[in-house]
């Protein structure tokens, strides 16, 4: 009985008291909490810089798919556009394929009226040829302070998660035996990689088609899609992009359960609809729901678990190859 008592207090998750636990997790909760506070602090500080990241795959899409004359107006000290026009409705456009010109409008004396007058600036700066962009707005005095803790917040989980990874690592570590600690790095290593990859992809990739796509739709509307809600567009990149970090998950609780027996080959192989229809479904729930994110989260979740099927089939391969060899 001594002996048995012995080995009860020396085994992992045995030593400590269920409270005392929960005042663990306590600690390391709040500890979580401060280093992200200290890290939305300095995030807030070059909030200015993490908007032009944010703003990048706006800033570097072209919105035309053939060259377009555009025009710019000047009222005062504020320019307006540039505006995409025809030839049909500015007839002075100078010659070129994708002229782009700037006119002043300026109040003219027509009998006993004044009238608004366009005045063409053939010589002003931003005469150039000049792409069509999406232009963001604010439409209320807090919505500036809104956006800005928006997105220091977002840029906070990241610069933290360093430290409150390793707060909850200290947490959950004891209570794994020293095989099962060796065997969860490569999982942790290949999760890191997979949200990386995900991240990293949408925010070259995929995050500019889904952009001049919505452009496009609004445009086969008939409706002007060049002006849009700051706040609106910021939580569009913020959980489009974060929404396919989480997505690119998938792969390593499926593997997981592969490697636990409860999924086999032949098994994945069976559930490819089901899959198919999840990917849509994750893609509503991790993203904003809409077609455009949808289909764009949905493809490549589909071709992970395809790749899924594969390593499956491999690792029964090479078990029955294993077993074939000890016989």
């Amino acid at each position: 009985m001594a002996d048995e008592t012995i080995e009860l207090e020396a085994a992992p998750g045995a030593q400590k008291p269920f409270l005392a636990h929960l005042e663990d997790l306590r600690k390391v909760l709040v500890h979580s909490l401060i280093a992200v506070g200290v890290a939305l602090l300095l995030c807030l500080t070059f909030v200015e810089r993490l908007v032009t990241i944010v703003e990048y795959p706006l800033r570097n899409i072209d919105l035309f798919e053939k060259p377009q004359p555009t025009v710019s107006f000047e009222i005062g000290s504020t320019r307006l556009g540039p505006y995409a026009v025809t030839r049909e409705q500015f007839t002075g456009l100078p010659a070129g394929e994708a002229p782009h010109v700037v006119f002043r409008v300026e109040a003219a004396k027509v009998g006993q009226q004044q009238v608004a007058a366009l005045r063409l600036l053939p010589n002003a700066p931003g005469t150039e040829a000049s792409p069509l962009r999406v232009r963001l707005h604010n439409f209320g005095p807090a919505e500036g302070f809104f956006i800005a803790f928006h997105i220091a917040l977002y840029g906070a989980l990241i610069l933290s998660a360093p430290f409150w990874m390793y707060f909850l690592g200290s947490f959950i570590m004891p209570a794994l035996q020293p095989g099962e600690r060796q065997a969860i790095f490569p999982w942790l290593g290949w999760s890191l990689f997979l949200f990386l990859l995900g991240v990293l992809s949408t925010y070259f990739v995929l995050l500019p088609v889904a952009l001049r796509a919505s452009v496009a739709y609004s445009d086969l509307l008939g409706f002007e899609g060049l002006d849009w809600r700051a706040d609106d567009y910021i939580s569009f990149v913020t959980h489009f992009i974060f929404g396919m970090g989480l997505g690119f998950q998938f792969p390593i609780v499926v593997l997981f359960l592969v490697k636990l027996g409860y999924l086999t080959h032949a098994k994945l192989a069976k559930y490819r609809r089901h899959v198919c229809v999840a990917s849509f479904i994750l893609g509503a729930v991790l993203t904003t729901p809409e077609v455009i994110t949808q289909v764009a989260m949905a493809v490549p979740l589909y071709v992970l678990y395809e790749i899924c099927i594969w390593i499956a089939w491999y690792w029964e391969r090479k078990k029955r190859r294993a077993l074939a060899v000890a016989d």
